[in-house]
């Protein structure tokens, strides 16, 4: 399957789209708090996202966000660094 569209030099997408693309952003400002050097997002298939939630919950991981689920939870490690648990559901 090709793709429409093309990506900055700098994303990890690959082109024969057979794996998960990776992509960079840049944050709008450094947090106050020095924490939190990362945030990506996981896409996995919606009826094993509430495992993956609680799994990270278990291992010491903190909600973030959880208020767009079953869309996306955002969750967070000890220093601040976040990941989105994602869906398919609920998007447009």
């Amino acid at each position: 399957m090709s793709r429409d569209w093309t990506v900055p030099d700098e994303d990890l997408v690959d082109p024969q789209d057979r794996g998960a693309p990776f992509w960079f952003e840049a944050m709008e400002e450094p947090r106050a708090d020095g924490g939190g050097a990362i945030h990506i997002s996981v896409w996995i298939p919606r009826d094993q996202a509430e495992a993956r939630v609680a799994a990270a919950l278990a291992a010491g991981g903190h909600m973030v966000r959880g208020d767009y689920a079953p869309a996306w939870w955002t969750l967070s490690d000890a220093a601040g660094n976040e990941v989105d648990i994602s869906t398919t559901a609920s998007r447009d």
